[in-house]
Order: structure tokens, then C-alpha cells, then sequence
């Protein structure tokens, strides 16, 4: 197996990112683990790309998000330039060096990972924020290479701005675990309401969903259960929990903070909350949390 390397540019890890360009004749799996996520742009080249054993041909300006934890690799046909983007977890753990809000960042970037459904396949849906997300990526490379560590300041900003694309990307499409041959919308709609304001347990209750979406308060939980084939209450606690998985494992976040945060009444109250779900506790999960979610997915490479 052979590798070509061109023009390559890695930030350490000490940064909120790590950026690389490299261009490859076969894919090689990377020992550097992805805590966090990475946007992938094929900058030129032809293959395949794997997630979780499902396949998507890629071709030259696509754009990926490869999930942390997950099996992922590439199948190349024709030698592939990439831009790797990584978005770490040291931002969350050494807010002082930064400017911007952590805890915007930190829900920008968790509404992505809890949202985005982690099927392959081009994570852009319109050309105009493809060239957004190519002048962007090119903006950093450039700041990287010429300035370094004095241009931290401005490629974060860069990578808010990268943020708000993904995100908007992620609302327009079906990344909901919604039957395919649904053809009601209004449960793409709740689904993204419900995930914006998670943490907001007011705008979660069946009478305000009701008003929202224009039913009536007895056939919102109908409804939802018929759409999703699962109860309401029962949806809304997993993706909470999804967002507690998140920041055990990225953020310094107290239990507290994270009970608060997401309207559970207390830390006793989240920890049997998260027991009763995952089937651990949550020292455990802090523990081999990396682990266990590799074992969720039945994830091996």
C-alpha cells in the first residue's frame, strides 16, 4: 500500500483544530484517534467513501462529515487530494486562550453531532454553500501556513462561520430517523423543533408542541408515536441523552451544569435517567465511554 503525501499542513492538537492536506493513492486508516468530528472536502479524485459499512461515491468538491467513534475509510479509484478538518475537544477544555462563547460553540457543535444521522454521503446541499465552505477551508489553510499559532483567533472565527453551514445543511435535510416512505413533513419539522430546544423543557411539553404544529394537545403524542414508532417522552429523554453522552466525553462540564442545562431535576435524577437508558452509570460511561460506543455500533476497524 502505498502513500502520497503533497503539501501537507497538520496545527497541533493543543488548537481547537487540526487541519491537513495530503493527497493519497490508497486509503490508509489514521492512527490519530477522531475525538470530536472532521469535515472531509475532496479537493480532486474519484472513490468511495465507507461509514459504518454504507457506501456514497465521491467525486471532486464533496463534502463529508466523518463522526467520531464510527468506522470510516476510503476506496480510491483515482488519486484523492483531501482537506481534513478537525474539530477537537481541547476548544471546550481551554476556553481561556479563546474569544468566543464556549457554551454557543459547544451547542453549535453537539446539535451536529447528536443531529446528523452518521449515514455517508454529501453533507451539502446547495452550491451556494459548497463555495461558501470551499472559500472558508481555503482561508484556513492559508492562515495556517503563513501565520500559525498568531492566526488562532481568526481561523476560529472561520470555524464558527463553518459551524453555521454544517448546521444549516443539517436542518434542510431528512437526518432524522424518520421511515423513508414517510411523506409528512410536519414530523421533519417537529423532529427539528424538538432538537433545537432541547434544553428549553417549557417548549417541550405535548400543549406547546400542539400550538406549534396546529393539533390538538391529545393527538400531538398520537401522532409522533405513528410517525417515529416511538413514544414522545421516550424520544425526548434519548436525545437528551445523546447530549449528555456528548459532553461527558468532550467538555468539562459538571453534572450539575449538564442536569441544569438539560431540565433534569437534579444529579440523582439524571444519573438513573442515564442508567436506566444506557444500561451503565455515568462513571462508568466516563470511564470507557469511547469503548462503549464503539461496541453500540458493532464497530471493529
Amino acid at each position: 500500500m502505498q502513500l502520497k503525501f503533497t503539501k501537507m499542513q497538520v496545527l497541533e492538537a493543543y488548537k481547537p483544530f487540526e487541519i491537513q492536506e495530503i493527497e493519497l493513492t490508497d486509503w490508509k486508516q489514521r492512527p490519530v484517534k477522531n475525538n470530536f468530528f472532521e469535515l472531509v472536502l475532496i479537493k480532486e479524485g474519484e472513490g468511495t467513501q465507507c461509514i459504518n459499512y454504507n457506501d456514497y461515491a465521491y467525486g471532486k468538491n464533496s463534502m463529508f462529515l466523518l463522526p467520531p467513534l464510527k468506522c470510516h475509510s476510503f476506496t480510491i479509484e483515482k488519486p484523492t487530494k483531501f482537506v481534513f478538518l478537525k474539530f477537537t475537544d481541547s476548544f471546550f477544555k481551554n476556553v481561556n486562550r479563546m474569544t468566543i462563547d464556549r457554551n454557543e460553540w459547544f451547542k453549535e457543535a453537539s446539535y451536529i453531532l447528536s443531529n446528523y444521522n452518521q449515514l455517508p454521503g454529501d453533507i451539502i446541499k446547495n452550491d451556494l454553500d459548497r463555495n461558501h465552505l470551499e472559500s472558508l477551508v481555503g482561508m484556513i489553510l492559508q492562515e495556517s501556513r503563513s501565520y500559525g499559532a498568531e492566526s488562532i483567533s481568526l481561523i476560529t472565527s472561520l470555524m464558527t462561520s463553518i459551524l453555521e453551514i454544517l448546521i444549516r445543511n443539517i436542518k434542510k435535510g431528512t437526518y432524522f430517523e424518520v421511515p423513508k416512505k414517510n411523506a409528512d413533513d410536519r414530523i421533519t419539522k417537529m423532529l427539528t423543533y424538538i432538537n433545537e430546544n432541547i434544553d428549553k423543557t417549557e417548549l417541550l411539553k405535548v400543549e406547546n408542541l400542539a400550538d406549534v404544529f396546529m393539533m390538538s394537545p391529545t393527538y400531538v403524542s398520537e401522532y409522533f408515536k405513528k410517525q417515529v414508532h416511538m413514544p414522545l417522552r421516550e424520544y425526548i429523554i434519548k436525545a437528551k441523552l445523546k447530549l449528555v453522552e456528548i459532553r461527558l466525553l468532550n467538555s468539562d462540564f459538571t453534572l450539575t451544569q449538564i442536569a441544569d442545562d438539560l431540565g433534569f431535576t437534579d444529579v440523582s435524577h439524571l444519573s438513573k435517567t442515564f442508567k436506566r437508558y444506557s444500561g451503565v452509570s455515568i462513571k462508568e460511561f466516563k470511564t470507557n465511554g469511547e469503548y462503549l460506543l464503539l461496541k453500540r455500533t458493532a464497530c471493529t476497524g
